[in-house]
């Protein structure tokens, strides 16, 4: 485990999310990957008290915030990004692949007129391999493709965060079945991942746990390639493609997807609002 670099980890119980936040031990400067932003369907309420124990740890430990990374517009919950920004400052940055995210959803949602899909709404669109600082730390973010066209895996020292395109061995891999994911191009993205050196630590955006098992974030490249449900080592190409789409055939549309994509390819900003001040959020009907 490395000495340089230190990580805290908030899960959510709500949404089944864990976000982190990655300090440099010698600077005290952070990245804050993969912020939740509350949000009550039936009532159609946002909260911020996910973000905001994220806020009060890094005001606790002194920290200074470079970057707030999102791994892709997730699906299953509100990006919280933009909230904890207001508090606590730092870039809003994800792959520059979300321009194609964007040009989807602004179709299925009728967007305004006003949003273009150009990424203009993040504060950094990182490209394949570029690297950044987090303080004195060199990161690397890493295009990994599949479950969406703009996943990014984020390498920090001896760690590196996958989002959502990989679960921890007991749970296998992300489905591929979203607007733009391919599953051959998902495998393509796992097994670059799984060429990182075997001591690795990975940490997953979700945990979905078997019964029996508390929800758990951080495993190893070892151990996944060891032990993966979905896609150890000795799974073909071929074989996890028909798995995956087997797998994906079964699988309902998450619960926020319609809500949180709109505000997420927005950077996590609400829609602007109405005449009336209010903003809404829009579902579309007979749509996916």
């Amino acid at each position: 485990m490395s000495t340089r670099t230190t990580i805290e980890s908030f899960f959510d119980p709500a949404t089944w999310t864990v976000s982190y936040v990655v300090s440099d031990n010698a600077t005290g400067c952070a990245a804050v990957i993969d912020p939740v932003l509350d949000f009550d369907f039936k009532s159609g309420r946002t909260g911020t008290r996910s973000a905001d124990a994220i806020a009060a740890y890094v005001q606790a430990q002194g920290l200074s915030v470079q970057w707030i990374l999102e791994t892709h517009a997730h699906a299953d919950h509100l990006s919280g990004a933009r909230h904890l920004q207001q508090r606590l400052g730092g870039k809003v940055a994800i792959g520059e692949r979300i321009r194609e995210v964007q040009a989807t959803f602004k179709k299925l949602y009728n967007l305004e007129r006003e949003f273009l899909p150009d990424g203009s709404q993040f504060d950094h669109l990182f490209k394949d391999g570029e690297t950044f600082r987090i303080g004195e730390v060199e990161a690397t973010a890493l295009l990994v493709p599949g479950h969406t066209p703009a996943d990014m895996a984020y390498r920090v020292d001896d760690a590196v965060f996958v989002g959502d395109t990989l679960f921890m061995p007991d749970v296998g891999t992300a489905r591929a079945d979203f607007p733009g994911g391919d599953a051959h191009t998902l495998y393509r993205s796992i097994r670059r991942l799984l060429a990182l050196p075997a001591a690795t630590r990975m940490f997953v955006c979700h945990d979905y746990p078997p019964k029996g098992r508390e929800a758990a974030w951080e495993t190893t490249v070892a151990e996944q390639r060891a032990k993966n449900l979905h896609v150890h080592d000795g799974v073909s190409e071929d074989e996890f493609v028909a798995l995956r789409q087997a797998r994906d055939a079964t699988l309902e549309v998450p619960t926020l997807i319609l809500p949180s994509i709109q505000v997420n390819v927005r950077a996590g900003r609400l829609p602007p609002p109405d005449d009336n001040g209010v903003a809404y959020l829009r579902i579309p009907l007979n749509a996916l």
